[in-house]
């Protein structure tokens, strides 16, 4: 079998459009001996990370780049007729600098030239071509288009135009054959071309699936992304199912003619070394005052907070104190801290409601400290090592709840201080997940709704849930599978399709700082005038990247309010932060279920944990809290049980009667645990 590199190739991640999961394509390539593949997303690079670990695992080398559209005009002209269409591009990043100029590519194209896809122009090209091998497409290329229409001497101009921006030797004439017969005469061209400027060919099969037999899968994909049925005639398909992974031997069957263009793509494959940097920080720097380093200046204010948190004898907090700023200076997260102090206090100085913390973050008596929260982690025997252990190295994970209606204002507070490029969103996928994919088959197939909706129905809820985890569990949904033909279509067709992300949106509270433009770590892109990352939030975090959640939360807003009216119509002004939690009336309606509208607490399931177990302290509330959910559920009876009854509790060894004394004899959390 010839060596031969896929360089033009379309994973999940070409949103309904490219079928091709990583596993399987790995696993393909792989089978077939190639050493090297490309990912060469439509207009994104969601998916270069994902790819990169997946071809890594496998052995094989990854080639990242992507296929840009090109603007009619220029990236800035948006007029219907003259700039609803675009060309094609294929870009590979051949080196770190390639890599960096890829993103900054991808991200100008959303960011600048998107209608109604994200488009870049010469402009861009010029000024960020260096380490990029360029190829031109397919069909839809500019190069091609040109040839198509007939026009040679515009399809000669272009060619040159490409050759000259990225120099000799870094821009190819793609040549694709999948048995569509406009190829023939463009082929014809780029053949001619070649001959006409010495610009070398390379071969391509235009990937979209990772199997022939996986051509319906893709072929319902772009009906699910048109609004289409598979049985409509005027709908987007693929003319053949040639769109696949295919072997060295096949490839060069298509071009016996020139073997040089197969050559090319291991050659291509060759020069192409981006070696990926997980877990480098790139923080922000915080400013800080004149004479003073950050980690001094860290120290002075939670010093200050100390005096603030702890008036009287505060020996023990002292000791707690230095220990866990030695571990922040030692992990290099003096700076995290500051920044969160500092918008924290910016919100608070505007008078804009922020939670008392949430998370493991609680644990940390320099949070405390700072003001970041309002949970005293000694009080609470609550560990610091659960939020930052110098064994376990991983970014630390602050969690802040802003007032729902004033949240935007803390994270524009951060765009002005940092810079408009280094803070952006989050991105998030929204996923075919197992119920989902039923339904958006069933349509496709035209199968009848009330027969769709019943058997998505006895796919069994719960978190995680997965087709394959249904059929086993569901002896009504895997007897129908196995004896009705219809249904093992729809569900075949649906386990093909489930977990491919379906669209890209705007991830709820996750926003990314950093010490740079962002679009140095990570490309860019706008949802909904709201700039995001094309990576998510764990990609970003593996990539060293500093990333916080800015909650907006309703119930902020309604204290804020209660507050308001209680002041207008009463005269009396509420401080919450000098209550206690000593309320006897406030018990009385915990125990009686009356918690609508109290958060964590209104949900009927809990309303009823309430009655039940009749919290009288503040410690019942937060077991009550940590033991409604899965697993630690199962504790409910005990625990209740122990608490009226406590002449019922032991242990299994005395040493656990201080652990486990305050929740019942009951292992409630983790710090328990650890």
């Amino acid at each position: 079998m010839p060596p031969f590199v896929h360089l033009h190739l379309h994973t999940k991640y070409s949103l309904l459009d490219g079928a091709c999961n990583m596993p399987d394509l790995m696993a393909q390539a792989q089978s077939l001996g190639q050493q090297a593949i490309a990912i060469t997303d439509h207009g994104v690079m969601y998916g270069v990370i994902e790819f990169y670990k997946a071809a890594k695992k496998q052995g094989i080398k990854p080639i990242l780049g992507c296929e840009v559209y090109t603007a009619a005009r220029t990236r800035h002209d948006k007029v219907n007729e003259s700039d609803s269409s675009s060309g094609h591009l294929v870009l590979l990043a051949e080196n770190m600098t390639g890599y960096k100029n890829l993103m900054h590519i991808v991200s100008i194209g959303f960011i600048e030239g998107f209608y109604y896809k994200p488009r870049i122009d010469f402009e861009v090209l010029e000024q960020y071509h260096e380490g990029l091998i360029c190829l031109s497409a397919c069909l839809g290329g500019d190069v091609q288009q040109a040839i198509r229409q007939g026009n040679y001497e515009n399809a000669k101009a272009l060619a040159t135009r490409y050759q000259n921006i990225f120099g000799e030797g870094n821009y190819f004439l793609e040549l694709q054959d999948h048995g569509i017969e406009e190829q023939k005469p463009v082929n014809a061209g780029i053949i001619r071309l070649h001959r006409d400027l010495g610009i070398p060919m390379v071969a391509t099969n235009d990937v979209h699936y990772v199997k022939k037999h996986d051509a319906k899968a893709q072929d319902v994909l772009l009906c699910i992304q048109t609004a289409k049925k598979l049985e409509d005639t005027d709908r987007m398909q693929f003319e053949t199912h040639e769109f696949y992974l295919k072997s060295g031997d096949e490839m060069l069957s298509l071009f016996p003619n020139h073997p040089e263009a197969i050559q090319n793509t291991v050659e291509i494959a060759n020069r192409c070394n981006v070696e990926l940097r997980f877990g480098e920080l790139h923080l922000p720097q915080f400013d800080v005052p004149v004479g003073t380093t950050p980690l001094t200046y860290l120290k002075s204010l939670c010093l200050e907070g100390l005096q603030k948190r702890y008036p009287q004898n505060a020996s023990e907090q002292m000791e707690q104190l230095d220990f866990e700023l030695d571990i922040i200076a030692h992990m290099g997260f003096v700076d995290y801290f500051l920044i969160v102090w500092d918008f924290i206090r910016f919100a608070k100085e505007q008078d804009i409601a922020v939670g008392p913390g949430r998370g493991s973050a609680a644990g940390s008596i320099v949070s405390y400290c700072l003001g970041i929260t309002n949970v005293d982690p000694i009080r609470f025997g609550l560990l610091f090592e659960r939020f930052l252990n110098p064994e376990r190295v991983s970014m630390p994970d602050i969690d802040i709840d802003f007032c729902y209606e004033r949240r935007q204002e803390v994270i524009d507070y951060v765009v002005a201080k940092y810079g408009a490029d280094c803070v952006a969103q989050i991105i998030t996928f929204g996923t075919m997940a197992a119920r989902a994919a039923i339904r958006d088959v069933g349509r496709v197939l035209n199968v009848p709704y009330a027969d769709v909706d019943a058997i998505a129905k006895k796919v069994p809820m719960g978190i995680g849930m997965n087709l394959d985890t249904a059929l086993k569990i569901s002896t009504e949904l895997s007897d129908q599978y196995k004896n009705d033909v219809q249904t093992k279509e729809l569900i075949d067709m649906a386990l093909a399709l489930e977990g491919m992300p379906r669209h890209a949106s705007t991830h709820a509270a996750g926003v990314v700082i950093s010490k740079e433009p962002l679009s140095n770590y990570v490309p860019l892109q706008k949802n909904d005038e709201v700039v995001t990352t094309q990576f998510t939030m764990t990609t970003l975090e593996e990539l060293g990247l500093l990333k916080m959640d800015f909650l907006g939360l309703r119930t902020l807003t309604v204290i804020r309010d209660t507050l308001a009216f209680i002041k207008e119509y009463k005269n009396i002004t509420v401080d919450l932060d000098a209550e206690g939690f000593e309320h006897s009336a406030v018990y009385d309606l915990l125990c009686q279920g009356n918690t609508e509208g109290v958060f964590q607490l209104e949900s009927a399931g809990m309303k009823q944990f309430m009655r039940d177990l009749k919290p009288r302290t503040l410690e019942d509330i937060i077991a009550g809290i940590s033991l409604y959910r899965p697993g630690p559920m199962d504790s409910i009876p005990r625990y209740v049980e122990n608490k009226n009854h406590p002449e019922k509790i032991t242990f299994l060894h005395e040493k656990l009667s201080k652990i486990l004394d305050v929740t019942y004899g009951c292992i409630v959390y983790q710090e328990q645990v650890m």
